[in-house]
């Protein structure tokens, strides 16, 4: 995807014969350079007009959810969200605790923690300590999981504890042993919070360790689908229950809605507790074109169905419609190719019989 927006106008105006751009004078253009440069938008706002789910655009995200509000802002970028994606469970606590890019967000304790880019990003302890405070409720238990590795190979142990402040030992004090790099250790424990902040607090014990992620959240949420139901199916069956002012009615959240202007979706009942955590998968607005060096978000390789597209507007503009007619059939054979390949499908096969076995041939019958 290098593509640039200044590769792909003078594109357009090599095939017209008209004067190309460069990076200077992009921002300059003038007459049918700047009509050229607005039909590149054009077009592939076009393409993902017709064509319709397109994976590259295709995001996930997340929402925590609050006690007692019911409904929540979707993505300003949004262009249409995956209904079925919907699924709830435990709120994540620990801020970047997988260490992709980086290890901010904790703080230093003994020695010099660093970030490693190893695996994925990693927290290194060379004989050093880290820690992050996490808002926990007071009795309720939380599952900590911890992965760490050794670079060097040796038998060596990564210290944990968990308690109200850094380095205390209230809720939890124990040593993972590491001796492979490769494999590591996973450490999978519980504790119960004491106070609102609970210090989650790491240390090599005298040795090099990688620390590959950490994570906590609390222990009695499952994840689980949410099932998605109208906006009409809401106000009829559920609403006037939720919208009781009695707290006693707050739960688990069940199901998920739309709301009619699809700016936000909800969720029903309304939530007893903060520690929720809604994801969900959405498809993406794309962003126009504006700088010569911008790139396109689809493939290098679909860049001519761009410029068919923008060719054909030109020929219009110029009132020359033998000229567009040709060029329009080049974008729809080509467009058919990007349905082809990138529209989204499932790639599973699956019956709705019901029996003890169900047996399948090349053919296709089933019996």
């Amino acid at each position: 995807m290098t593509t640039t927006y200044l590769t792909l106008t003078n594109s357009v105006l090599r095939e017209l014969n008209e004067t190309e751009l460069t990076s200077s004078t992009f921002s300059s253009s003038r007459g049918i350079q700047t009509a050229v440069k607005d039909f590149i938008n054009k077009g592939v706002h076009d393409i993902y007009n017709e064509g319709g789910e397109i994976p590259l655009l295709y995001a996930r995200t997340t929402q925590n959810l609050f006690v007692g509000d019911n409904e929540y802002d979707l993505p300003t970028d949004l262009r249409k969200v995956d209904i079925d994606s919907f699924t709830m469970g435990p709120r994540e606590l620990v801020t970047n605790g997988e260490f992709e890019s980086n290890i901010n967000s904790w703080t230093t304790g003994d020695g010099s923690p660093a970030h490693t880019t190893s695996g994925n990003g990693r927290l290194n302890l060379n004989d050093a300590a880290a820690y992050q405070s996490v808002e926990t409720v007071v009795n309720k238990q939380y599952n900590l999981q911890i992965r760490v590795l050794s670079p060097n190979s040796s038998a060596s142990g990564l210290i944990v504890r968990v308690g109200t402040s850094a380095g205390g030992t209230q809720n939890l004090s124990t040593t993972v042993a590491v001796s492979d790099f490769r494999e590591g250790k996973i450490l999978n424990t519980v504790f119960t919070a004491t106070a609102q902040n609970s210090f989650i607090y790491v240390e090599s014990d005298g040795v090099q360790l990688d620390v590959d992620y950490v994570r906590c959240s609390r222990s009695d949420i499952l994840n689980r689908k949410l099932p998605y139901i109208t906006h009409d199916h809401f106000l009829q069956n559920f609403k006037a229950m939720d919208d009781r002012n009695r707290s006693g009615n707050y739960s688990d959240p069940l199901r998920v809605y739309l709301l009619p202007n699809y700016t936000a979706f909800g969720v029903s009942p309304r939530p007893n507790k903060s520690d929720f955590q809604i994801s969900y998968n959405y498809y993406k607005t794309h962003t126009d074109l504006s700088a010569h060096g911008d790139t396109m978000s689809l493939p290098d390789r679909f860049r001519t169905l761009i410029i068919d597209r923008a060719k054909y507007y030109t020929y219009m503009l110029r009132s020359d419609p033998q000229h567009a007619q040709l060029a329009d059939r080049d974008y729809q054979r080509k467009l058919r190719l990007l349905k082809v390949d990138y529209a989204t499908k499932n790639e599973y096969m699956r019956t709705d019989a019901i029996g003890e076995s169900v047996a399948t041939n090349i053919g296709g019958r089933v019996s």
